[in-house]
């Protein structure tokens, strides 16, 4: 194989057969369940990368379960984690804090491609008579359970369309060969071509247990705020890096070439 068809080959690794295909990466019939509670401010703030800003005084977590039937390129599969809701030089969006989900493919895409936070483990989300639920486990460990009453209220879809596009975010790292990062970067991406075929509210509890490795319990649930239950098709766009963390001076630093003024 020649120098140039490895450059145009290297899209994904390994290199003659990729994790994943090119986007785009539509999604049909897409599921949510997002449990949103309060947590400890404090320990929020430990976990959420600057310049990332959070409101301490609600202290939200929305702890979303995600169910995939028919995704362009990564199949069937669900997904399950914790996003923090932050602003970014004035602007409202979610950040993406952990997520566990059950193929390789979008693990790997979306940890290389965006920066996503993604391990390995088996979450589910499906409807058991009344009840919506969601579960997390790690290895043969539950983790997280989450359920919710089955489409009890419609919620008002024009608050769930302009939540879903709000811009997310996310802290991608790629180290270099020698173990020291290559690429340390927040990364924003939207959704994209939303079309929301409904969405409800209703009752909803949330557990969340201690694990080494899946640490989602980290984030305790001090209180329940809402739940609501998503049906949409979209897609998932790609990102756009708005702060590289090793090509920036942090905030408070001072520049090769500046003084600091002593008072």
């Amino acid at each position: 194989m020649r120098e140039t068809d490895v450059k145009q080959r290297a899209f994904a690794m390994p290199l003659t057969s990729p994790a994943y295909p090119p986007g785009p990466y539509r999604f049909v019939d897409r599921e949510y369940l997002i449990i949103t509670y309060r947590t400890d401010p404090a320990k929020l703030r430990a976990v959420v990368p600057g310049p990332l800003e959070v409101d301490e005084r609600e202290a939200l977590v929305k702890y979303e379960f995600i169910r995939m039937p028919d995704s362009n390129g990564f199949g069937d599969y669900t997904e399950s984690g914790q996003v923090i809701p932050v602003s970014f030089r004035g602007r409202k969006g979610g950040y993406t804090h952990c997520m566990f989900l059950n193929d390789e493919g979008p693990i790997a895409g979306g940890r290389e491609l965006w920066g996503f936070p993604k391990k390995l483990a088996q979450p589910t989300l499906r409807t058991e008579i009344d009840t919506l639920i969601g579960t997390l486990d790690y290895g043969p460990l539950r983790v997280a359970t989450g359920t919710m009453g089955y489409k009890h209220c419609e919620a008002d879809l024009a608050k769930v369309k302009a939540a879903l596009n709000e811009p997310n975010f996310l802290l991608k790292i790629i180290p270099h060969v020698d173990g020291s990062p290559r690429v340390c970067e927040l990364v924003q991406y939207h959704l994209e071509d939303i079309v929301l075929k409904g969405a409800w509210t209703g009752p909803a509890a949330l557990d969340l247990t201690p694990h080494a490795l899946a640490p989602v319990a980290e984030l305790p649930v001090l209180e329940i705020v809402s739940a609501v239950h998503i049906r949409a098709d979209l897609t998932l766009g790609l990102g756009t890096v708005v702060h590289d963390y090793l090509h920036q001076p942090a905030r408070g630093s001072i520049r090769a070439g500046e003084r600091a003024l002593v008072f």
